[in-house]
């Protein structure tokens, strides 16, 4: 399979990141989607967590982790308004730049998101944590997709890690679990094939 171009190299991202965390202290992360289920990565700590000013939306073109670049896929990212509840992952100071080379090797491939601090409350108070967000100039942002274009790429679109349609309901059920309830995915599931 042929990679998509890079939107902007991933690098000087990841460095930038690591500038901006410091090395002081350990290093939280918010998850959204994938990494609530699937975190690949060690952590000393979970906490369910809310960010304000953001929102999960499966509005994101994945032509690698859920789809190709003929057949494109789809995966959540985080978009401005509105408030989003996730799980913050505390990973040790030790271990961040392992953690965040593993984690922009998957998240990162074309350097599509925007990696930023947000504030997250949580019961035990606010942490800053890195997120992965979208911004709605990216050429990955779909824009609005109606039900039948939804249920054309949950049919059709597969890449590395399996279909969009099996991320979503993953996505939900992790949700669900962790005592989150998005009704948005809850409404887009109800309607899949």
């Amino acid at each position: 399979m042929q990679l998509p171009r890079p939107v902007r190299d991933p690098l000087p991202m990841l460095r930038a990141t690591l500038d901006e965390w410091g090395g002081h202290d350990d290093l939280w992360i918010f998850g959204y989607a994938s990494l609530i289920w699937r975190p690949d990565f060690d952590f000393e700590e979970r906490r369910p967590a809310l960010v304000r000013g953001w929102h999960r939306a499966l509005r994101m073109w994945s032509r690698i982790n859920r789809g190709t670049p003929d057949v494109p896929g789809l995966v959540f990212a985080l978009l401005t308004g509105g408030s989003c509840h996730g799980v913050v992952f505390r990973v040790r100071r030790a271990q961040v730049r392992a953690v965040l080379q593993t984690l922009w090797e998957r998240e990162m491939p074309t350097g599509v998101y925007d990696p930023r601090w947000l504030l997250c409350t949580t019961s035990h108070g606010p942490v800053s944590a890195l997120a992965f967000t979208l911004s709605r100039h990216s050429p990955n942002f779909t824009g609005t997709l109606s039900p039948a274009q939804y249920r054309h790429i949950f049919t059709h679109a597969r890449g590395r890690y399996g279909t969009a349609q099996d991320y979503a309901r993953q996505t939900y059920e992790a949700l669900r679990a962790h005592g989150i309830r998005d009704r948005a995915l809850e409404a887009l599931l109800t309607h899949a094939p």
